[in-house]
């Protein structure tokens, strides 16, 4: 009993981006690659039907944000409330009445 071959995907897509551009017969694709011409023209049918969701999606997913960036952006953000509060303590001295100009 002979072990079912497997194939990458890169391999496939090559195979199929051939097959798509006809440059060469599936038979002669088969015999190059040494791959059954039934599951070449499967990989094409596959890579043709495919193509089109491949320039279909949307990025409104967000991007994924590690753990690191977000407490390195709380910590920001902590930092600018401070400075905020202080200004604004500041100006109220200065200036009085809350920091608005007379």
């Amino acid at each position: 009993m002979t072990k079912r071959k497997r194939y990458t995907a890169e391999f496939k897509a090559k195979v199929a981006l051939e097959a798509i551009r006809e440059e060469l017969t599936t038979a002669e694709l088969a015999k190059k690659y040494g791959v059954h011409p039934t599951m070449i023209s499967s990989w094409k049918r596959t890579a043709i039907d495919n193509m089109a969701s491949s320039f279909g999606v949307k990025s409104d997913e967000e991007p994924p944000i590690s753990q690191k960036e977000v407490e390195k952006l709380h910590a920001k953000i902590g930092q600018l409330v401070v400075e905020r509060d202080f200004l604004s303590e500041a100006s109220s001295l200065i200036l009085g009445a809350g920091g608005k100009k007379r």
